[in-house]
């Protein structure tokens, strides 16, 4: 399966730019090293040069937001069936890596190349904007191999298909191509495999289960969850931690909402974006008003105009489909908890979860 890529400047007519080629693939880790996005947007770049026990050295290591582990191994000048070779056998070597191990590795990475935090849950955290240790994360519970290649042979390509398919072992091959145009250079990519599928296969050979496509909130118990039935919405702030999940959400996404400590309690579909609490204007029958122009029943001590980006508190607009107040809250042994606002569960107790309140709300 040859991949072929290219760039067209739409004019008067379409006008294909001008391959340029990779000179150096170390121009392209340089590039990677800025932004991992280049790759994929929802990596974390924990490691470059990785030193082996066997004295190889790994091009590249990631993490996605499940804590699984991604190699990465440009081709170089190596032939395409030897970086396949040299990937697999990066993977023996990671296997077996444990939480202190792979925190060590990210410390040392940190350190060499000024990154912005110094120990892997604080990158973490950040980037995905859950904590390391939260229960739904399992580090290196499961890895993936990629290959970063300008081209590859038919025969590499057959053998990447043959491991993904008979071999248990997720391997992916993505493909750059350079192109240049009036002295600005591009870069193209393309993936041999569709990602998603890629990452279906790790999460099919860990203990976690593809994600029903359910969105878990947790919704204060400060918070005020009366005022958020009438006027639809959710809520998180205070702090990054609590705010940042919420970015997770798009328009159509449901949404089940449970009070620690109280239990479930709603059940709707996002309707907009994220918007600072004190500044988004809700319908009223008095006109559009924010909260704090609003008479609530409850007290909403986190409205703070003051508050800058980081700290403030948001909402995300939401179309109840079922909701109910504290006192018939669906609190039950077996129902899924987790302390981030928003998240999307992959445990068998999360399907089984939503399955438990579809039956309790009557919701199909």
């Amino acid at each position: 399966m040859a991949i072929e890529q290219g760039i067209w400047k739409i004019g008067d007519k379409p006008e294909k730019l001008r391959p340029s080629g990779l000179a150096d693939e170390s121009l392209l880790e340089e590039q990677v090293m800025h932004d991992i996005a280049i790759l994929d947007a929802d990596w974390l770049l924990i490691g470059r040069q990785v030193r082996t026990d066997f004295d190889k050295f790994i091009d590249l290591l990631a993490l996605d937001g499940d804590g699984n582990v991604i190699i990465i191994e440009l081709k170089r000048n190596k032939t395409p069936r030897e970086v396949v070779a040299q990937a697999i056998d990066y993977a023996s070597w990671v296997v077996d890596l444990d939480a202190s191990q792979i925190g060590e590795i990210y410390r040392a990475f940190a350190e060499r190349y000024g990154r912005a935090h110094d120990s892997l849950e604080a990158a973490f955290e950040h980037r995905f904007g859950v904590p390391l240790d939260s229960t739904d994360i399992q580090l290196n519970n499961a890895h993936q191999l990629v290959v970063v290649a300008t081209k590859l042979d038919a025969s590499t390509e057959r053998i990447i298909n043959y491991l993904n398919d008979h071999a248990d072992i997720a391997i992916n091959a993505l493909f750059f191509a350079a192109f240049e145009d009036a002295g600005n250079h591009y870069l193209s990519r393309a993936w041999m495999i569709d990602p998603e599928d890629s990452q279906k296969r790790v999460i099919s050979r860990t203990s976690k289960q593809p994600w029903n496509g359910e969105f878990y909130v947790s919704f204060d118990r400060d918070m005020p969850w009366e005022d958020a039935r009438r006027l639809g919405f959710i809520a998180g702030g205070g702090a990054l931690w609590y705010s940042r999940t919420l970015d997770l959400l798009s328009e159509g996404d449901r949404v089940w909402v449970n009070i620690p400590g109280t239990g479930y309690v709603g059940v709707g579909h996002v309707t907009g974006e994220r918007c600072r609490a004190d500044q988004y204007e809700f319908d009223t029958a008095d006109g559009p008003r924010t909260l704090d122009q609003m008479e609530l029943s409850e007290t909403y001590s986190d409205l703070d105009a003051n508050a800058d980006d980081e700290h403030a508190e948001y909402v995300v607009p939401v179309a109840w489909e079922k909701t109910v107040d504290r006192a018939h809250a669906v609190s039950e042994s077996g129902l899924f908890g987790n302390q981030n606002t928003v998240c999307k569960p992959k445990t068998p107790k999360w399907d089984h979860t939503v399955k438990r309140l579809k039956h309790a709300w009557h919701i199909s």
